[in-house]
């Protein structure tokens, strides 16, 4: 995304730049999914406010705005709407909307991030000066400093605040006088409240010390607490950057431009949106790899760390497959591109992470109900504090006021549970683990049941052909080569493996384009069963199939399963059995391992498959599962995860993604290997995306300890807002102490999710 930050917004309503930020839903025809980034935002408040504006925005389906990580998820409709519509309704809340990938983004994070950072400097120096002149008026006893020395430092006060009201408070006073215009509430309200009041007492004091408020000035405790509520909120920000900063690395992972081979062979410079199927990129050293496509010239290493969770380089040459976002270590590679855009895994796990960064677990968005609410609490408890003080001291009264109204501000609450979220999300996909659920840490951190899937889970994609029975007249080669036309219609692994050796065979008899023009016709998958079609007839003298022809299980094909002890692809047509093609299984290294690990933790675990029972009883016993079931099919295993909870248990279910779909979307939460689908038909909470096994424990070990991080979190908010709340009304906290506490207490919430971000531990 090129457009400038300047740019007007009618610029996102041309539909050819909708494809940089936003997704069409296939499922629902007209409808985009945008993923933006608001700036402006502080709190929970600030993300419900954006959410209210938005939702009134005719063809604004649904939005979804996180307070950690101040990105937003909004679901419009081309019929209604324009992208520019909803942008400015969201701009005249006053929150700025920039597309989430926009290349600018990252320059204004950092513009704020400075801007911040002088701020805070400004009002550093401001606090220690007005500090200097405090000093002497706490300090003297009655008689060693004249009435005229002490307006003269109060006056000194007065003009050291002045920057620091003028500079430092400004993003305070516009955020406030923005909810005062729009009627509306958010934390920076009472903060700016706090700062005014305390500036306008300390102010009339110094001009009239013979008056009402002339008793004392404030200018130290004004510019204290400002200055810790900066040195806050700029923590808060780089620690946010940090926490966020795996998804980050990740969607800034592809290049602006590539170089493309020309007809006449040269190389020329383009842009990556101008990359098409078919074109021959060149890599060099040190790139990155803009779209999936196949080495067909060169040997190199490529780093997949951030894409996959492999940390070791990986070596890549003539005919491998290479992912977009990943980099070329060592040589140059020329690459065919095969898919492109938001087509490539890239793509597709870019939008796994952005839904996942803006989702609501329910503990948090309880938090943020509440958020509104307390706020107008924390006003009328400070309106009460003042009426209550007024009649013994004015000054002190207000003061009171100010102290109620800062210490009370609820940054903690709303940030207890994103904050540990996030990070633990960021930590997780640094190690190859996606989380595409919040919800789903909370969830895996109460299981106690973990059911299997056999194929594709317990087992490697990667079958081999052992042997091919067929019935008479019929030949091994014939068989496979019809069994080949059906499988590479399905994306189950047994069809992949008896693909891949259909075309092995054919290349090796020279009959690899007949194989290739077989071309079968109205073709259906059944998920867990098998694949269908009607063999449309090639009029060769040799036997061929009629009719309906189905490759599968047994009983999908109709036949008898007469209890082989291997892996089975059945072949039949219109005239019954044709052929049984018995596969080898390749059980994963770390299956067994990983099994032990989960059964030592005190978890039941299980095996449901829908392949053969004496195929599943042998893997079973392989990994040391001792119950198992084969011969489920898709609604057999949902029946039985329902079983299961109906009898009290949590359970986790990991399978390949594919067929186990409405099994995955029942379980209380559910892993996928990223290897063995498409993500983004994935219904899992969780994708493997380097399809190791190994990282179930310590998966399920952080979400243990992000929970715990969560609820220390919210205690630790608890606390201090029931101990500091009485103090602050009772007029024992001052206004700068209020402000330490305040910026303290967030920080603490943020410190304290950032253990999470470490990685995962094997």
């Amino acid at each position: 995304m090129s457009t400038s930050l300047a740019a007007p917004l009618s610029l996102l309503d041309d539909p050819q730049e909708w494809s940089a930020f936003s997704q069409s839903l296939v499922a629902r025809p007209h409808v985009w999914q945008s993923n933006v980034v608001f700036e402006g935002m502080h709190c929970a408040a600030c993300a419900i406010q954006i959410e209210e504006a938005l939702r009134t925005v005719p063809g604004v389906a649904s939005v979804q705005v996180s307070a950690a990580s101040h990105r937003g998820l909004v679901e419009w409709s081309d019929a209604h709407t324009r992208p520019s519509e909803w942008m400015a309704a969201a701009e005249k809340a006053g929150y700025r909307v920039i597309p989430a990938n926009d290349g600018a983004a990252h320059a204004e994070r950092r513009l704020q991030a400075r801007q911040l950072l002088w701020r805070w400097g400004v009002a550093g120096l401001g606090m220690m000066q007005v500090m200097m002149y405090a000093t002497p008026s706490y300090l003297a006893q009655p008689g060693d400093i004249t009435p005229e020395m002490i307006q003269l430092l109060r006056w000194a006060s007065w003009v050291l605040s002045l920057p620091v009201m003028l500079f430092s408070c400004i993003p305070f006073f516009t955020n406030a006088w923005r909810d005062v215009m729009r009627r509306q509430v958010s934390m920076d309200l009472p903060v700016a409240l706090g700062m005014a009041v305390t500036f306008g007492v300390s102010t009339v004091g110094t001009f009239e010390p013979a008056g009402t408020f002339g008793g004392e000035v404030y200018f130290d405790s004004l510019t204290m607490f400002v200055f810790f509520l900066l040195s806050g909120r700029w923590l808060e920000l780089r620690l946010r950057h940090r926490t966020a900063g795996a998804l980050e690395a990740v969607m800034n992972r592809l290049p602006d431009s590539v170089r493309r081979q020309t007809a006449s062979g040269g190389w020329e410079r383009i842009s990556i949106r101008r990359m098409a199927v078919g074109d021959v990129l060149e890599i060099l050293p040190g790139e990155a790899i803009a779209a999936d496509g196949t080495v067909i010239q060169g040997q190199s290493q490529v780093d997949e760390a951030l894409l996959t969770g492999e940390s070791k380089p990986l070596s890549r040459g003539v005919g491998s497959s290479v992912i977009a976002g990943s980099h070329n270590l060592s040589a140059v590679l020329h690459v065919r591109v095969t898919q492109v855009g938001a087509a490539t895994r890239f793509a597709q796990i870019v939008a796994l992470m952005e839904s996942a960064s803006v989702s609501k677990p329910e503990i948090a968005m309880l938090a943020d109900r509440w958020a509104k609410p307390f706020l107008l609490a924390v006003l009328l408890a400070a309106a009460g504090a003042a009426v209550f003080w007024w009649p013994s001291s004015p000054a002190h009264a207000l003061m009171v006021a100010v102290a109620v109204l800062v210490v009370t501000c609820p940054c903690a609450l709303s940030l207890a549970t994103p904050a540990a979220m996030l990070a633990t999300a960021g930590a997780l996909a640094r190690s190859g683990v996606l989380v595409r659920r919040l919800q789903g840490l909370q969830a895996l951190s109460t299981i106690d049941t973990v059911v299997f899937d056999k194929t594709g889970t317990l087992t490697r994609d990667a079958f081999s052909l052992a042997q091919v029975s067929t019935r008479q007249g019929v030949s091994p080669a014939q068989a496979l080569m019809w069994a080949g036309a059906l499988a590479r219609h399905s994306l189950h692994p047994v069809s992949r493996a008896v693909g891949s050796a259909a075309r092995q065979a054919a290349a090796q008899a020279d009959q690899l384009a007949a194989l290739e023009a077989l071309q079968v016709l109205d073709v259906q998958e059944h998920a867990g069963q098998g694949v269908q079609a009607i063999w449309p007839g090639t009029g060769l003298a040799a036997p061929e199939p009629q009719g309906t022809v189905r490759l599968g299980s047994a009983a999908f094909c109709g036949v008898t399963d007469e209890g082989s002890q291997g892996l089975q692809a059945v072949l039949a047509d219109d005239s019954g059995w044709l052929a049984t093609l018995e596969l080898q299984e390749d059980i994963r290294s770390d299956a067994r391992a990983t099994v032990q690990a989960l059964q030592q933790q005190g978890l039941r675990v299980l095996l449901l498959s829908g392949d053969g029972e004496a195929a599943v009883q042998q893997v079973a016993q392989a990994v040391g599962i001792t119950e198992a079931r084969g011969g489920c099919s898709p609604q057999d295993k949902l029946a039985a995860l329902q079983t299961l909870q109906a009898q009290g248990h949590q359970v986790a279910m990991v399978g390949d993604g594919l067929n186990d779909g409405p099994v995955l979307a029942g379980a209380h939460v559910s892993f996928a290997l990223g290897q063995a689908v498409p993500l983004a038909q994935s219904k899992a909470d969780f994708v493997l995306l380097g399809a190791q096994l190994g990282v179930l424990v310590p998966v399920w070990a952080r979400s243990r300890q992000t929970m715990r991080v969560v609820r220390q979190n919210l205690a630790w908010a608890a606390v201090y807002n029931a101990a500091c709340v009485p103090l602050a009304l009772m007029g024992w906290l001052p206004a700068w102490l209020a402000g330490l506490g305040m910026a303290f207490s967030s920080l603490w919430v943020v410190l304290n999710a950032l253990r999470l971000s470490t990685n995962l531990e094997p």
